[in-house]
């Protein structure tokens, strides 16, 4: 093993020109990452060599590559991507990078390193994909721990444009800037990170991606909410199960066994659902089975099995509902009224006083009017929608209201003593619905005298933009007063999703931990908010990083969030990072104070 303490031989490219860097690569691994980093390679003019034991693996990699042969190549039209496959490890041989894509298994990739130590040129780099596993280690026990360097490519190869780089101790600066200048110029953005469990990126995805599965395994949701409930709620490409089918059940569960041998932190323990799948050999799209069901192996096109909906379901008879009550002033009450007089409802719109219901008016009134000047409403839709709100400061206004939504201040006792209030004044068969995100519903219901008739209702911000509305059924929320609820969401346009009454509902319990999890990956030191920010919208096709989530929703609210959560399930990974409440003591709440995790300048 050569010393780390000598210096090593120097890369035949030190201050790399681009077009000179690895003109040929091997890829030791076919399967969806390896053929995606082989068609990447070779559509960039270099001559790659495909290596996997499986014939068929190579054979998917060639009719991959043939798929994209008549797109031009970075380097011309005319040019022809040299890629060749074989079955046997010496061809790798020849390479001026390896790049090796086989399963997430140490041993494993050892092997594959101390094998290729005695068959490529002094001069060879060695790249691993792992971003769960030891690089460090990794380089350590083979005889080039200089040119040992972590390449971690997210999927689909060819849509992401992040690339994780992982150096050690032991990486020579050389080779971290070839590799850097390999992935410029495959059109990616390489991002330094150090050699942690998960890297950057999916050191929070995949506890997210855990949590998702074993909210599903407690039945808690069906698998089309909690993916639903992520798309929409969230605004992210793929809900978690989904994502899991693509990335593979098995490499997941791989990934997640991985990381929690290395950080004994409970979120990263595989979820037992993950590993039922697996033996079962339902490794998602590649088997044609995993979360879900699809047309053909590797096929992305969902099938209907026994678990999908069949669109019927059991609900009861909703109770009609012609006109809408909406309790409180701020943005949220504001978007809910004008989401249901835009749908064609009546709406009473109470506030404390005349003038802040006069405000709220006005402020659907600004809204509708965007909407016009966006090409998105006439002016004819939008006076009609004025014309059916009306604005009141006393709850007897809401006497003939078929159903009352609350969106006043989240706090318990001020919605239990308006739903106490509500119960007096609304007539018997009126559903009652809080949009609480954290609170829960059945001490609201609890607070009538029919906790049948109260449901949850909670709506995302902003109403008019988002369409999705998670239903929060209590033990004694009536069926009636269910169905009722998905009748409104159906009459407005909303997309509602079922689940029960605990902290969080969907969404937040999934994405507020993962939230706090960037928090304490910042707080240890790992990477920058800038980093982590970037690396999640490049690496997992999110609509914008953690922090700058962050710092709209408000850090005194993600604070409050995740304290219900860690109060609510009492799990040590829910307790809410300590950065995030000096910040929150400091008055650093983001976008509404000018300042969080980013400097926004002026208060908005």
């Amino acid at each position: 093993m050569q010393s780390a303490t000598q210096p090593p031989p120097r890369l035949a490219v030190e201050q790399p020109a681009v077009a000179a860097v690895f003109p040929t690569v091997a890829v030791v691994g076919l399967g969806t990452l390896g053929v995606g980093l082989a068609t990447a390679l070779a559509r960039s003019g270099r001559r790659v060599i495909g290596v996997d034991v499986s014939p068929a693996a190579g054979a998917r990699a060639l009719a991959a590559q043939a798929a994209q042969a008549t797109e031009p190549l970075a380097n011309g039209p005319s040019a022809k991507p040299r890629f060749t496959v074989h079955t046997e490890l010496r061809a790798a041989g020849a390479a001026d990078l390896v790049i090796e894509a086989v399963p997430e298994d140490y041993p494993l990739k050892l092997a594959l390193f101390t094998a290729l130590d005695g068959m490529v040129g002094p001069a060879t780099v060695l790249a691993t994909t792992t971003n769960a596993l030891p690089v460090t280690r990794l380089a350590a026990e083979t005889a080039r721990p200089a040119r040992v360097v972590g390449l971690h490519f997210f999927h689909p190869v060819r849509a992401m444009r992040l690339v994780e780089v992982a150096s050690s101790v032991l990486t020579a600066p050389e080779t971290l800037a070839a590799v850097t200048a390999l992935a410029r110029d495959l059109g990616k953005e390489p991002l330094p990170a150090g050699d942690r469990p998960g890297l950057l990126a999916d050191g929070l995805l995949f506890g997210y991606l855990n949590q998702a599965a074993a909210m599903y395994e407690s039945r808690y949701a069906t698998r089309e909410d909690i993916d639903a409930a992520m798309r929409l709620g969230c605004g992210l490409p793929m809900g978690p199960l989904a994502l899991l089918d693509l990335i593979g059940v098995d490499t997941a569960r791989a990934v997640l066994d991985a990381l929690h041998q290395r950080t004994g932190r409970r979120p990263h323990a595989p979820a037992p659902v993950l590993g039922q799948l697996a033996e079962a050999g339902m490794t998602g799209r590649k088997a044609g089975r995993g979360f879900y069901t699809y047309r053909a192996p590797h096929s992305g096109e969902v099938v209907p099995d026994e678990l999908t909906p069949d669109g019927r379901g059991p609900l009861a008879e909703p109770r009609p509902v012609a006109s809408v009550g909406v309790v409180g002033s701020g943005t949220m009450a504001a978007g809910i009224a004008e989401v249901c007089a835009a749908a064609g409802l009546p709406v009473m719109l109470v506030a404390r006083d005349g003038a802040k219901a006069a405000a709220a008016v006005d402020r659907v009134a600004a809204s509708l009017g965007r909407r016009v000047a966006r090409g998105r409403l006439d002016a004819t839709e939008r006076d009609a929608a004025l014309a059916r709100l009306r604005p009141s400061h006393t709850l007897d206004a809401l006497a003939d209201a078929d159903l009352v939504v609350e969106a006043v201040v989240e706090e318990l006792a001020v919605k239990r003593r308006l739903f106490t209030l509500l119960d007096a004044v609304c007539r018997p068969g009126a559903v009652l619905a809080t949009t609480t995100s954290s609170l829960p519903v059945i001490a609201c219901a609890r607070a009538t005298a029919r906790p049948a008739d109260v449901v949850g209702l909670h709506f995302f911000n902003p109403a008019p933009a988002m369409r999705l509305v998670e239903v929060v059924r209590t033990v004694l929320t009536g069926d009636a007063a269910h169905a009722t609820a998905h009748a409104l969401c159906a009459a407005i346009g909303r997309h509602p999703v079922d689940c029960r009454d605990r902290a969080g509902f969907v969404v937040n319990a999934l994405l507020f931990p993962y939230l706090n999890d960037a928090v304490r990956m910042v707080q240890e030191h790992y990477a920058t908010p800038a980093e982590i920010d970037t690396a999640m919208r490049l690496g997992g096709g999110y609509p914008m990083g953690p922090f700058e989530l962050l710092d709209i929703v408000g850090l005194d609210v993600a604070l409050a969030i995740q304290r219900t959560l860690h109060h609510e399930f009492r799990e040590p990974a829910l307790a809410p990072a300590g950065l995030l409440g000096q910040l929150v003591a400091a008055g650093c709440l983001g976008r509404k104070t000018g300042r969080g995790f980013h400097d926004h300048g002026r208060p908005r």
